[in-house]
């Protein structure tokens, strides 16, 4: 008698929904329509110019690359100490930074080194599916926080308290801050409540800080940049990534802050999982630290302010409901309120949306499988023509139902 092949129970994660409206979005665009995108998390002007420059002489020299160590190049772990010099003014040791595949790299990678099958990790809801999704496939339990608007979203102490005396002891924290979907923050001092929470009860803290340098001080407030978890405790682990404040989403290169007692087992897992990071994209990015990046950087993170600026004051045309401060990353989610009308959901929503409008943006359900139904995010990494141009159909679309 044959067996029957299985599929992994712990693999079927549910898919993005954002990647099957993108395919949309392509197919649309093929057949000739104009289509806006404000999906993807992805800033439209892609990488500094002096990466790319660099990437071309790497590319014209025939510069052979070959593999690297694992947590990556001598000099790249030690310009990323750099900057957490330049922006934090602390002192990070090259020793304790990981060059990943990624974020999603070092997701996977701190996930594995950090938690056992069967430990809880708790994190907030609304919240970025690929947390809850790598932590489910490996076999760790995911600890729901329902971080409404009233908390802004972000976890807290006493939900903290709630779960653990619900569920019993935790494991893990994850935390985002700026977050996806909505953007929001923890300011230094609720950070330093959650991660002194996190070290009396044994609780590894994990800081998604992916988004910092991308925040939106309010006018006459001091500028200050996203509080880093290692300002404050090197015992947590900070994920970060070229992506977004570089604009580098397809180079896929990110990094970890690795505290001391992991570092020797990222290592291995780094060696026997990916080997190493892309080698081209390492030595390319050396050049991101560069004065010149920095405010070409700048100058992306000004654009993206006056983007936000005009969502925020359209928000009484749209006639939606309450939305997220959006005090950093470049989301803006928001209730759709009187607005949902007569369609079931907001997938119901932004599937009419995009067919009849050509303007792609999120249901809430990507991020909240419990009150995302009523909720949308919107990018505005696209710029401001792009959103200001979606606003209008977005308002023509609600009057023509």
């Amino acid at each position: 008698m044959s067996r029957k092949l299985k599929v992994a129970e712990r693999a079927k994660v549910p898919a993005f929904e954002v990647m099957s409206i993108l395919d949309r979005v392509a197919a649309l665009r093929a057949s000739g329509r104009d289509v806006i995108s404000l999906c993807a998390g992805e800033p439209s002007d892609g990488a500094p110019t002096a990466v790319s420059k660099r990437a071309a002489e790497i590319h014209t020299a025939g510069t052979p690359m070959t593999y690297t160590p694992p947590l990556g190049i001598l000099e790249l772990r030690e310009a990323i100490a750099g900057h957490y010099k330049r922006w934090y003014n602390i002192d990070v040791p090259s020793a304790n930074i990981a060059v990943t595949t990624g974020s999603s790299g070092a997701f996977m990678l701190l996930f594995l080194a950090s938690f056992n099958a069967g430990d809880k990790v708790a994190l907030a809801r609304p919240g970025y599916p690929a947390y809850a999704n790598i932590l489910r496939t490996l076999g760790v339990e995911v600890i729901e926080l329902a971080a409404g608007p009233e908390i802004r979203y972000q976890p807290s102490v006493e939900l903290l308290e709630a779960a653990w005396e619900e569920h019993g002891e935790l494991d893990g924290l994850m935390l985002a801050s700026p977050a996806n979907p909505t953007g929001t923050m923890v300011s230094g001092a609720e950070l330093g409540d959650l991660g002194a929470w996190c070290k009396d009860h044994g609780v590894r803290l994990i800081s998604d800080e992916i988004y910092h340098g991308i925040d939106y001080p309010e006018a006459g407030a001091e500028a200050r940049r996203s509080v880093s978890a290692w300002e404050l405790d090197k015992d947590s682990v900070v994920i970060s990534s070229f992506s977004k404040y570089w604009g580098m989403t397809g180079w896929r290169l990110g990094w970890a802050l690795v505290p001391d007692d992991l570092i020797g087992t990222v290592d291995a897992l780094a060696g026997n999982l990916a080997l190493c990071p892309p080698a081209p994209a390492q030595y390319a990015a050396l050049a991101a630290f560069t004065d010149e990046s920095y405010a070409e950087a700048e100058s992306r993170v000004d654009e993206f302010a006056k983007a936000r600026a005009a969502l925020l004051e359209a928000m009484p045309r749209l006639g939606w409901g309450e939305c997220a401060p959006a005090d950093g990353a470049f989301y803006l989610y928001a209730e759709l309120g009187q607005m949902l009308g007569s369609f079931p959901d907001s997938s119901a929503y932004c599937a009419a949306l995009l067919e009849a409008e050509g303007v792609a943006i999120v249901p809430g359900v990507d991020f909240d499988k419990v009150d995302g139904g009523q909720r949308v995010r919107l990018s505005f990494a696209a710029g401001l023509a792009q959103v200001q141009e979606a606003i209008e159909r977005i308002v023509r679309f609600q009057q023509a139902r």
